[in-house]
């Protein structure tokens, strides 16, 4: 039987790539902190990922390069609505929440990680009686 079919070590998994994708997603959002008229952006809720709401990919513009064509591993990306502001210039990227954003999913994946290797060590134990 292999770890990832185990439902705990499924969720664990699961929730470690949501977790990169929006990761990657908050970088983007630095990176395009000084471009005009760029929005921030934001990945769809876990909780939506885990239902399959919110996977579907949708046109903004018929000009928008092809591509990822909005998702990122599965994850679909949406315009962040909880933006803190917009620049005179259109820009909603405010890098303290992106900031803050970086550092929640840094905890939140060292989180997700160590539940983990707990679930592993837990296995190994009731398999071996060693520790």
């Amino acid at each position: 039987m292999r770890l990832n079919d185990m439902s705990f070590f499924n969720l664990a998994s699961r929730r470690m790539n949501w977790l990169g994708s929006r990761q990657q997603v908050v970088a983007q959002n630095v990176a395009n902190s000084d471009t005009p008229g760029f929005k921030a952006q934001d990945v769809t809720a876990f909780a939506d990922v885990m239902r399959g709401v919110g996977a579907s990919v949708r046109t903004t513009n018929s000009r928008h390069i092809g591509g990822i064509g909005g998702q990122m591993d599965g994850v679909a990306t949406r315009e962040d609505e909880e933006a803190y502001e917009t620049s005179l210039d259109g820009n909603t990227v405010a890098l303290e929440q992106q900031t803050i954003k970086a550092s929640e999913i840094s905890e939140n994946y060292r989180l997700a990680s160590q539940l983990y290797r707990k679930g592993h060590e837990l296995l190994t134990l009731a398999a071996t009686g060693v520790r």
